[in-house]
């Protein structure tokens, strides 16, 4: 895997950290559910161990070059110590799902600490019907969600036996830690690479000028749709409010065999039974709130994923994001459905995600003060009025030190003036939306899990009535 000493960060997870705040913290993560038995921690320490080789990321730490003069690198950090970032704690027992989630708020509000590198896994014991719970925790500059699911193969194994680790690593020995020097030559570097791909592309473009003016163009169109679709702001909402930095977590589970049943009835995608099942959510929350739904539309940012099937286990941002409709106004389920489907085919058919991609690979160029402008400008509330993501997960069980994984919530991130994001993930069968929300701005963060599940119950419902009919 290319996870060198002194790589540099892309533009795109440069933006990230430059996004961050004292109320926007960009970290991701989840929070897994396991039966018993829970590991012995020191055991699960050799084990994390043995395997963050397979990771060199995770020793690594953030260094910035002298006066902003270019984006930072990854290097090694010499005072790791594994027992800062994997910590154990407990529930009074027997602890509930509501304390778990607390605790997992709590955790989400805290900012990683840049100076060491940007993660953390917390065991939690002590939970009801003698379970144990995994809460993961990594800043979004290091790792998204696509990869993120690679990146299970460190701690998860495929049976309860575990994995062998058939080339045990040599002992770890840090690379020096680089001096101001080091750090201006690296952004040398990074100017030199730039120049090298540029004539890479001029050289292509006279070797395969058909393939490139088609390319180009495509990548010309595709940016004027992202244009446009800034131009058409999202609408004003108690979403999109100024919060703090603190969280409430809520977990919504359902089963993917119900989003298939959906989706063969009443035609779409799962993806598109998701965002139906989240438009008439939050078309009841506006509701309670006393807000009127007639001709709103709120806008979805849907990060889609871009990495190369052939680089898998690369870590780093691969993604571009479309703006996707949530019909909020739309009363009736079914054709709240339909009319999903239709944009979400139309978004697919358009250059938007390609243009997405073109915007992010410029930005590469991008001194560190323009691309902090640029990362400002990628989450504007005038653009999307809150994140719905959906990561694919394994459909078969997956087990840590013997004792099985039964459900995993993803945990999104709350950009600036964002009080709402969800995230979305299957597992084994199942699909658990992960709901997380200001503190202050989403008092009724309930009132929303509710209707999240009234609205999947609505329209499972039909869906069985139109199967029925058919």
């Amino acid at each position: 895997m290319a996870q060198e000493h002194f790589d540099r960060l892309t533009a795109l997870d440069a933006s990230f950290l430059e996004q961050e705040g004292p109320t926007s913290h960009m970290h991701v993560g989840a929070v897994a559910m396991f039966e018993n038995p829970v590991p012995d921690f020191d055991e699960f320490l050799d084990t994390i161990r043995g395997r963050l080789h397979l990771v060199p990321r995770y020793r690594q730490k953030l260094s910035l070059p002298p006066l902003r003069t270019g984006r930072p690198v990854w290097v090694d950090d010499p005072s790791f110590n594994i027992e800062y970032h994997v910590r154990r704690t407990a529930l009074p027992p027997p602890g509930s799902e509501e304390q778990l989630l607390l605790l997992t708020s709590r955790i989400f509000s805290q900012q990683l600490d840049r100076s060491k590198p940007l993660w953390e896994m917390w065991i939690i014991e002590g939970l009801e019907d003698d379970r144990w719970a995994l809460i993961n925790k990594t800043h979004h500059a290091m790792i998204d969600g696509v990869s993120g699911v690679d990146l299970a193969t460190v701690i998860f194994d495929l049976s309860p036996e575990g994995t062998v680790v058939e080339h045990p690593p040599e002992p770890w020995m840090p690379a020096p830690e680089p001096g101001d020097a080091d750090l201006l030559a690296s952004v040398a570097l990074g100017a030199t690479r730039t120049a090298i791909d540029s004539v890479k592309s001029v050289t292509k473009m006279v070797s395969s000028p058909a393939a490139v003016f088609d390319g180009l163009r495509d990548g010309i169109e595709g940016v004027g749709e992202v244009a446009w679709a800034g131009i058409n702001a999202a609408p004003s909402t108690p979403l999109n409010v100024e919060i703090g930095p603190h969280r409430r977590f809520r977990v919504v589970q359902a089963q993917l065999e119900d989003f298939k049943q959906i989706k063969n009835a009443l035609g779409g995608t799962v993806n598109d039974a998701v965002l139906t099942v989240v438009s008439g959510a939050l078309r009841t929350w506006l509701h309670a709130r006393g807000v009127r739904t007639e001709g709103l539309e709120l806008r979805a940012l849907v990060p889609v994923s871009i990495r190369p099937k052939d680089a898998h286990h690369e870590f780093g941002n691969q993604i571009a994001a479309m703006r996707g409709p949530l019909p909020v106004y739309i009363d009736d389920p079914i054709a709240r459905l339909g009319m999903v489907r239709q944009s979400m085919d139309g978004l697919k058919e358009s250059k938007q995600a390609l243009g997405a991609e073109v915007i992010s690979g410029a930005q590469n160029f991008a001194p560190p003060t323009l691309l902090a402008q640029a990362s400002r400008l990628n989450f504007s509330t005038r653009l999307f009025n809150l994140i719905v993501t959906n990561v694919p997960g394994p459909q078969f069980p997956l087990y840590v030190g013997g004792s099985r994984l039964l459900s995993i919530a993803p945990v999104a991130f709350l950009p600036r003036n964002h009080a709402l994001a969800i995230a979305i993930m299957s597992y084994d069968g199942g699909l658990s939306f992960g709901l997380l929300g200001d503190y202050d701005q989403m008092a009724d963060l309930d009132v929303l899990a509710d209707a999240l599940q009234d609205s999947i119950d609505e329209l499972l419902a039909l869906s069985a009535e139109t199967a029925a009919a058919q």
